[in-house]
């Protein structure tokens, strides 16, 4: 009776010789490899076996890393990224060649035995006795596919890959295990399919589909006997049988499939000495993996939808979560891009600035009341060496952009107009606007803060002929400074940070805007996708909607498919219909008869913003139609090139505008994009060209005219001039004439000034305070 130890059960003596009668002879142990002396064998045994029942019962599979597909708004492909070259193919969608080709070369008895196959572990004892050493292996096909599995959950992590090889007793014994877990799970059938398809083939391909696309350029199902043959040899050894380098070797290989072939029975000996005569027949198709590969230039947008993947919340967690889902692959993510209009930008900016230059363009369009980005490109292209970057120019750092954006110039101009019209300012408000003028100090800030120009910096227009007293409409198109830093002065920061911060403008690192009349001139470095979108709230008549790429996604998760959530667009109004017409009144006149003529479109409502920085660092155009809008910097990335005298696309400029790089860029682009799409029309408002100088809103024209109740002759609106626009006219909406018999020219500006709250307009609130000063954006 044998022995059995405490506790019940067999010994572990007992044990091993149990185990290793049925496993070892079996091939776990002698599957690969040399079989050692006995007496080290039943130690290596003994100690094994004690721990066979501790393996987990249950084999983890993980999805097979797949290539993921990104595709534009119309289903066309842009790029394919993956970390292992990978399409899962079911069995019948496999060449019967290569079917059987891999069991003859890899299992020839692969449908006789199960798991484990003893007359090949006994051949294999036979010939490693014979040659003194492992001159033959035994493990099964089911055996590598779960060695291979292995292989698969170690990822790219290469200590794990090492353990998940090493000829180690311990492996040997585990992967026996799972080998009958599997065998009887799964069946013959489905162990050859997943075998085909989790197995490498080298030149990066992992699985038979992104071989045989590889090598021969065509899917499994058509791959030919000799065909077959050669990637059935390189499983092997894919380095030494890898035909790309190595023909003479790689034949040879195949040619002793072929034969093994005609051994087994699977083809006639006639038809493997046919085959072993002909040519490889290679027809090579080279990776193209990842964003560097997209077309039409569309590699940084590419990299933004990983980037966006990667970062949002709605696709797992944690970062590490949403970067193996990425990482498995297979999915299909159908984005907002527009082919067209992706096109159209790529153009532009190839005309109009040279990939050698010194100076970078970025450009990004985006669709009003949907935050769609249609186009995205730029300058430098995605790479590695001269003259390119891996920097996305056009977003902000947290989606692979700049660290800081780019100061804006007077493109900010328009969100002080904004704040200052949604709380009740007239767009006729006139200040005196001189060449040049301190900062305003104190100014309020919120939370009952204020600004002080401790460091009495001064601002100054574009040039000494630019001098007021200006109202908003001329100071817009003109691009004043000193009437915008009043502007902010009089009405203070805290309603233009309120403004920005409902249309989601930030720095280019994510953080808030500071609190200084400096914003007024665009000091504040912030990404062209986040002005494309705060612009498009004024063509969506205030409403602001969050920048989105992705439309859909889907998964494929062995041979199932699945919808993965994806990132909505948040939509809410940021200002009233009434304030976004009157600034799309402004800036269309900017392009009408101000500094962005040059960037104007011929044959639709538009409307825009130049922007030029200190020193020319940076310039810009930011505008739209009421369907589309778009953002185009020019400049230095590292903020090093001054764009003066510089030539960029072959044009040679003393002096950089606006208008005259970046606003040609948005003209060309927004013209590509937009043909053969519907051309609707702006709600202007009438914006008379007098201020509120001298007269309320119900006011006589700056120019002599007699006015009638209000700014545009009719019912009044409730913001006065001096006194409630009682001095200059009635208030709002009365009769008669207004602002005087129109021939004595604005009203003076007064020299004495009201405690605050003293003198109110009808409103309640604080009217025609004189601004104070700024210094030059």
């Amino acid at each position: 009776m044998p022995k059995k130890r405490s506790g019940g059960g067999l010994s572990p003596t007992q044990q091993a010789a149990k185990f290793l009668g049925v496993s070892v002879l079996a091939g776990v142990v002698l599957a690969g490899i040399a079989l050692p002396a006995a007496g080290a064998l039943g130690l290596a045994a003994k100690g094994s076996v004690e721990g066979f029942d501790d393996i987990p019962a249950n084999l983890k599979r993980p999805p097979l890393s797949q290539r993921t597909t990104i595709l534009d708004a119309q289903g066309r492909q842009i790029a394919q990224v993956y970390s292992r070259d990978r399409t899962v193919v079911p069995l019948k969608d496999i060449s019967p060649y290569m079917q059987k080709a891999i069991v003859a070369i890899e299992d020839s008895r692969f449908y006789q035995h199960g798991a484990i196959d003893l007359k090949g572990v006994l051949r294999a004892l036979n010939k490693n006795a014979q040659e003194g050493g492992v001159a033959q292996g035994a493990s099964t096909l089911t055996q590598q596919y779960v060695k291979n599995v292995f292989v698969e959950e170690a990822g790219d992590d290469p200590t794990k890959v090492a353990q998940a090889t090493q000829q180690t007793l311990g492996r040997k014994i585990k992967e026996l295990k799972y080998a009958i877990q599997v065998e009887q799970e799964l069946g013959k059938k489905k162990i050859l399919e997943n075998y085909l398809n989790i197995t490498f083939f080298g030149e990066q391909a992992y699985g038979i589909e992104a071989a045989s696309q590889r090598y021969f350029s065509k899917h499994a199902k058509d791959l030919s006997l000799p065909e077959a043959a050669l990637l059935a040899g390189i499983v092997q050894s894919p380095s030494r049988y890898d035909p790309v380098n190595d023909e003479a070797e790689a034949t040879r290989r195949r040619n002793v499939v072929l034969q093994r072939m005609a051994e087994v029975g699977d083809v006639s000996q006639a038809e493997a000495d046919k085959a072993k005569k002909e040519p490889l027949g290679l027809k090579v198709t080279q990776p193209r993996n990842g964003c560097i590969t997209a077309v039409k230039g569309a590699s940084f947008f590419c990299k933004y939808v990983e980037q966006v993947f990667l970062g949002d919340p709605v696709f797992g967690k944690t970062r590490a979560d949403r970067a193996k889902i990425w990482n498995q692959g297979g999915l299909t993510i159908r984005t907002t891009l527009d082919p067209q209009a992706q096109a159209s930008v790529q153009a532009s900016l190839k005309q109009h600035v040279y990939q050698t230059d010194s100076v970078a363009s970025a450009a990004v369009l985006v669709e009003p009341g949907t935050g769609k980005i249609v186009a995205m490109g730029q300058s430098k292209p995605y790479g590695y060496g001269k003259d390119e970057t891996e920097i996305n120019y056009a977003v902000g750092s947290d989606r692979g952009g700049s660290n800081f954006g780019f100061p804006t110039g007077s493109t900010f101009k328009p969100f002080v107009a904004a704040a200052a019209i949604e709380g009740g300012k007239a767009p006729t408000q006139e200040y005196s606007s001189p060449y040049k003028m301190p900062y305003p100090s104190p100014v309020q800030a919120c939370n009952g803060k204020q600004w002080a120009n401790t460091d009495h910096d001064q601002v100054e227009n574009e040039s000494t002929s630019e001098h007021g007293p200006y109202a908003m409409k001329e100071a817009m198109a003109k691009s004043v400074n000193t009437y915008f830093v009043q502007l902010i002065s009089d009405i203070g920061l805290c309603p233009v940070v309120n403004m920005t911060d409902k249309l989601h403008v930030v720095q280019g690192d994510g953080k808030k805007l500071p609190q200084t009349p400096a914003i007024a001139l665009g000091a504040v470095g912030i990404s062209p996708l986040t002005m494309a979108s705060a612009y498009a709230t004024f063509a969506s008549r205030g409403v602001y909607c969050t920048p989105v790429a992705i439309e859909s996604i889907t998964q494929k998760v062995g041979d199932q498919e699945k919808s993965l959530a994806v990132p909505k667009t948040s939509c809410s109004r940021a200002m009233s219909q009434k304030t976004a017409d009157t600034v799309n009144t402004l800036l269309q006149g900017v392009i009408d008869s101000g500094t962005g003529q040059q960037a104007g479109l011929s044959d639709r409502d538009n409307a825009g913003k130049t922007g030029t920085t200190d020193e020319r660092k940076n310039a810009w155009f930011v505008g739209y139609t009421p369907n589309l809008a778009g953002a185009v910097w020019v400049g230095s990335a590292t903020q090093q090139v001054k764009m003066t005298n510089i030539r960029i696309g072959g044009v040679m400029h003393g002096l950089v505008y606006g208008a005259d790089v970046p606003g040609p860029i948005w003209r060309d682009a927004m013209t590509g994009a937009l043909q053969g799409k519907a051309s609707p029309s702006f709600h202007l408002v009438d914006i008379p060209d007098g201020g509120d100088k001298g007269k309320g809103p119900g006011g006589g024209n700056e120019n002599g005219g007699t006015g009638n109740g209000d700014t545009n002759g009719s019912t009044g609106d409730d913001d006065g001039g001096v006194i409630g626009g009682l001095i200059g006219g009635p208030a709002g909406g009365a009769t008669g004439t207004g602002g005087g018999t129109g021939n004595g020219g604005p009203f003076p500006t007064p020299t004495f000034s009201f405690p605050p709250g003293f003198i109110q307009g009808q409103d309640g609130g604080i009217r025609g305070q004189r601004g104070n000063g700024g210094r030059h954006g």
